[in-house]
């Protein structure tokens, strides 16, 4: 592993991505996070993240890791975008984009942010969107700061209709 870098993911690695993944849901959705540990094991985690790397439904779907020093740090999955108003070969989206809460402020989400933009950029999109937790305010204001704004679309999302709901907010950039 070469440490401070971003590369594409190996299936090897899908354990780790779980993992990383079940810990940042307690500090990025609060609220929710208990009731998305009880719905998925970290085994099942482990095989969805296999599956997305070995055989994703498209090419242009992608995970990339954040190496720090000698282990993963970090992932992020994109592609295509799923928004019903994305224009399908120029839309991508960040799907999901988890830095460890252990490793955070070191430089890794910059790293892989820049990943994630040159990524979708080189898969032919001109236009990136993410939604992200409203009440995230350190993610938001950090893909804020990266020239991602707010394009007045927003979502309730929950597991199941017993569980709270997560308001969404999407950022939209462009990649040209």
């Amino acid at each position: 592993m070469i440490a401070d870098s971003v590369r594409l993911a190996l299936p090897g690695e899908a354990a780790a991505i779980a993992a990383i993944q079940r810990r940042a849901w307690e500090q990025t959705l609060p609220g929710v996070a208990t009731s998305l540990q009880r719905s998925i094991t970290l085994a099942e985690m482990t095989d969805a993240w296999i599956a997305a790397i070995v055989k994703p439904p498209l090419a242009q779907h992608r995970v990339l890791v954040a190496v720090g020093d000698e282990r993963i740090v970090g992932f992020a999955a994109v592609g295509p975008s799923g928004d019903p108003d994305a224009v399908a070969s120029e839309d991508g989206q960040v799907a999901e984009f988890t830095i460890d809460p252990q490793a955070q402020r070191q430089g890794h989400g910059s790293r892989l942010l820049n990943a994630v933009a040159d990524t979708l950029r080189t898969d032919g999109f001109r236009r990136a969107s993410w939604w992200i937790p409203s009440k995230n305010d350190p993610l938001r204001a950090f893909v804020t700061e990266s020239g991602w704004i707010a394009d007045g679309a927003h979502t309730q999302w929950a597991l199941d209709d017993d569980a709270p709901s997560l308001k969404l907010v999407r950022l939209v950039t462009a990649l040209s």
